[in-house]
C-alpha cells in the first residue's frame, strides 16, 4: 500500500506540469475563439459634435515655412490654404483630422467657452500678415484664389457641423490683443454674402447710429453686449485696457476702416444690430 501511494505521488508530480500546460493552451484557445458584435441600431439622440467654432488665421509666413512649422513644430491647424494653385491643381492641405484637436487657438475664449482647441476647426491661410512702415501698418491682401477656396471649404464645414454664424470668428476675436489675424483685409463681408459667418444690416445700422448719437456712452452696457456676442471680458463699467482690446478686435472684424479700439456710435450701432439679428 505504501509503495502504491509513493508511486502515485511521484507520477502526479511528473505529469502535473503537462496538465498545467494543457490547461493554459486550452484557456488561450478559448480566449482566441471569443468574439462579440456591436449593435448600431439604437443611436442616442442626446449628443453633439465636438466642433462648435470655426477659426480663421493667417500664417504670417510663406507657404514652405508655414507647412514646415504647422507639421513639424508645436503648433498645428486642421487646414492650410496656399496662396495659389499648386502643380496646376486647386489644392489645400488637411494637416489634422477634423475629429482630432489641432493646436491653433492657444489661450482663447468665445461665447463662454475657453481653450477653443477643444471645440473648433482651425483654418490657416498663407499670408504675410502685416509690416510696420514709417507711414503706418501695411497689411497684405488675400488672393482671389484663397478667397474662393475658403468659401468652398468653410461652407462645407459649416453645413456638416451646423455652426452658428456668430461662431465663425478670427483668431483676434478669441484672443483680443494677443493676436491680430486674420487681419483687417480678411473678407468677412464677402464671406457673409456667400452664406458664411455673421454681418450687420447697413440700413438698420444707420437707423441705430442716429438714435445713439444723442445718448451717453454706457461702458457697462457696452461690455455686457460685447460679452453677449461672444467676447471674453469683465463687466466692470470701466473702459480699461482689456475692454479697449476687445473693442479693437470687434472693429477689426466688422469696421476695419477704423479699428482704434475707441468706442463710438457706429461701432455700438453695429454691435446692437448683430445682437438683434443673431440673438
Amino acid at each position: 500500500m505504501r509503495f502504491y501511494k509513493d508511486f502515485l505521488e511521484k507520477s502526479l508530480f511528473r505529469i502535473f506540469p503537462f496538465i498545467l500546460l494543457i490547461s493554459l493552451f486550452t484557456a488561450c484557445g478559448t480566449a482566441r475563439k471569443f468574439s462579440f458584435s456591436i449593435d448600431k441600431n439604437y443611436p442616442a439622440k442626446s449628443f453633439n459634435s465636438r466642433v462648435r467654432f470655426l477659426v480663421m488665421h493667417y500664417t504670417a509666413l510663406d507657404f514652405e515655412s508655414s507647412l514646415r512649422i504647422l507639421t513639424q513644430q508645436g503648433v498645428s491647424a486642421h487646414y492650410l490654404v496656399p496662396q495659389t494653385p499648386l502643380d496646376k491643381k486647386n489644392k489645400l492641405f488637411l494637416l489634422v483630422s477634423e475629429h482630432d484637436r489641432a493646436w491653433h487657438a492657444g489661450v482663447s475664449s468665445w461665447q463662454g467657452r475657453s481653450n477653443l482647441n477643444d471645440t473648433s476647426i482651425g483654418i490657416e491661410i498663407v499670408n504675410l500678415g502685416y509690416k510696420d512702415e514709417p507711414q503706418g501698418r501695411l497689411w497684405f491682401p488675400f488672393t482671389p484664389y484663397q478667397i474662393q477656396m475658403i468659401k468652398k471649404l468653410a461652407k462645407d464645414i459649416i453645413d456638416r457641423y451646423k455652426i452658428h454664424p456668430t461662431a465663425i470668428v478670427g483668431h483676434s476675436d478669441i484672443a483680443p490683443g494677443r493676436k491680430q489675424d486674420p487681419g483687417i483685409l480678411f473678407p468677412w463681408k464677402q464671406l457673409y454674402q456667400a452664406g458664411i459667418g455673421a454681418w450687420y444690416d447697413e440700413d438698420r445700422v444707420k437707423e441705430l447710429h442716429t438714435q445713439l448719437q444723442n445718448q451717453e456712452l454706457n461702458i457697462l452696457k457696452l461690455q455686457q453686449d460685447l460679452k453677449k456676442y461672444g467676447y471674453a471680458l469683465e463687466e466692470s463699467g470701466i473702459l480699461d485696457e482689456r475692454t479697449e482690446k476687445v473693442i479693437q478686435a470687434f472693429q477689426m472684424h466688422f469696421r476695419p476702416s477704423d479699428h482704434s479700439g475707441v468706442p463710438d456710435t457706429e461701432s455700438l450701432a453695429i454691435l446692437k444690430n448683430l445682437l438683434e439679428k443673431y440673438f
